[in-house]
């Protein structure tokens, strides 16, 4: 995977759709992959991990915290306090507006915490802003 890979964990097949639309729109090119639940995200980072072949892990991964089997929050910690994968920003990218929330993320680790846009448009501006801060602005310490 080149530089500009991104992970993605969303539940929500209709959010998922709109999120690639977004990320297709959103005017560079990217590879992202998509996970549904924390489950499959540690495993996705694990299967890097394991494969020496995939050195390469995501430059950000978008967490969402609502999710079956292993919500956002359990990943969040399990990232954060894994050597491996703590280097790797972890941005909130949830519906939930609650200030103690964004509290307890930020406590737990997260990089960034983002409210999801109402609509499309808005989603697409915050797809670029979110590519514009964490692949030209920001400076990170590589997570491999």
């Amino acid at each position: 995977m080149d530089s500009l890979y991104i992970l993605i964990a969303e539940d929500d097949a209709d959010d998922r759709f709109l999120m690639q639309k977004a990320l297709d729109e959103s005017g560079e090119d990217m590879k992202f992959e998509f996970v549904e639940n924390g489950v499959e995200l540690l495993e996705h980072l694990n299967n890097i991990k394991a494969d020496s072949s995939k050195n390469k892990y995501p430059k950000f991964i978008l967490l969402d915290l609502n999710m079956p089997k292993m919500d956002g929050r359990e990943v969040l910690k399990n990232i954060k306090t894994n050597a491996d994968y703590k280097k790797i920003p972890v941005i909130i990218f949830s519906t939930t507006k609650n200030q103690i929330e964004v509290k307890r993320c930020y406590d737990l680790g997260a990089n960034t915490y983002i409210v999801k846009p109402a609509n499309f448009d808005l989603l697409v501006e915050t797809i670029q802003h979110i590519r514009t801060y964490w692949f030209k602005t920001a400076t990170l310490a590589d997570a491999v």
